[in-house]
């Protein structure tokens, strides 16, 4: 790569997304659920699967550490953020706060883990006359040394607050960062993209066939990363990038985009670095060795305030629709509900 060139680093997208500081990684979870049996499991044998540990994607799809219903049955984190961007299907969210929510069809939970927090994500497939897609992103954030310990906490950012900005032939939905003057909810307080000089943006973009666009110039000092995960492959700059291809790009460089001949959907993470060491143990992102120590210490001490639900990957009633529940009791809904 060359001083000009407007790609610094490029790289082939697989299950697990590398990420750049302040981002952590991303994954693109894409999983084409068969119809849901009585108890929202999927419906038919799960012989041939690792249950517990099914990353396999036989037949589409995943159980991941689920063994009835899919999903993610409680685990711990501390010290950074979890952007939840449920593109189809439903997610059922419980913590040890006892905090719990359903969401999904285009809603965001952004979720401050902070001093600690228990919480589980399941995958319920509450049809049972056809299919149930699931289809989201996972992206974490860290959190600067000052903002590691606050208490957690997590916002909903309901599909219908969340701008989607049409500008020629290119959409932009805008989970963070302002499009076109179209700005989306505010992050968590504590979270590094509540700051406007840190200049996080998380913008899902859908290209038509053969469409020209330009990406802006960052602001100086910020990182911007690109995803091409859906498409024939789109021109950027002097390059023809090839389908499932990530790139970081160079700071302060406009970039002229040019799609291929198929509707193409990119993600972007853009921010200014946190700048401060990293040390990361499976679910903790901490500063240093000894802090990811006490996180191990903490946690088998007083599990992060505790598990107040009847099972560890607990799902609500099929018929519950979106909602969310915040440890305080403050009950929210889609549309203000």
């Amino acid at each position: 790569m060359t001083r000009s060139d407007p790609v610094l680093v490029a790289f082939e997208l697989g299950f697990q997304w590398p990420a750049f500081d302040p981002f952590l990684f991303c994954v693109h979870h894409d999983d084409a659920y068969p119809a849901g049996d009585e108890r929202m499991g999927p419906a038919g044998s799960l012989a041939g699967r690792e249950i517990g540990m099914d990353f396999a994607g036989k037949d589409g799809w995943r159980m991941y550490h689920g063994e009835v219903v899919p999903g993610f049955p409680r685990h711990p984190h501390r010290g950074f953020e979890t952007v939840t961007i449920a593109r189809r299907g439903f997610i059922d969210h419980s913590d040890s706060l006892g905090a719990t929510a359903r969401f999904g069809e285009g809603d965001v939970q952004w979720m401050t883990a902070g001093r600690g927090i228990v919480h589980s994500e399941m995958f319920p497939l509450v049809r049972r006359d056809r299919g149930n897609p699931l289809e989201l992103f996972q992206i974490w954030l860290n959190l600067p040394r000052a903002s590691k310990m606050v208490e957690p906490h997590f916002s909903m950012l309901w599909s219908g607050s969340i701008p989607r900005v049409r500008l020629d032939e290119v959409e932009v939905t805008a989970i963070a960062g302002a499009v076109a003057g179209a700005t989306p909810p505010a992050p968590p307080p504590a979270s590094w993209a509540a700051d406007p000089r840190s200049e996080v943006a998380i913008w899902s973009i859908r290209a038509a066939p053969g469409a020209r666009f330009v990406l802006p110039a960052t602001p100086p000092g910020v990182d911007r990363t690109l995803y091409l995960f859906r498409g024939e492959g789109m021109g950027l700059g002097p390059h023809r990038l090839p389908p499932r291809c990530g790139l970081r790009l160079r700071q302060g460089v406009a970039i002229d985009m040019v799609n291929g001949p198929a509707e193409s959907e990119l993600l972007l993470l853009q921010g200014r670095p946190i700048g401060e060491p990293v040390a990361q143990h499976g679910p903790f992102v901490m500063n240093t060795a000894a802090e990811i120590e006490r996180a191990f210490l903490d946690y088998r001490r007083t599990q992060f305030g505790g598990w107040p639900w009847a099972s560890d990957g607990p799902v609500h009633a099929r018929e519950a629709g979106r909602f969310a529940i915040h440890a305080d009791g403050r009950r929210e809904a889609p549309g203000g509900g």
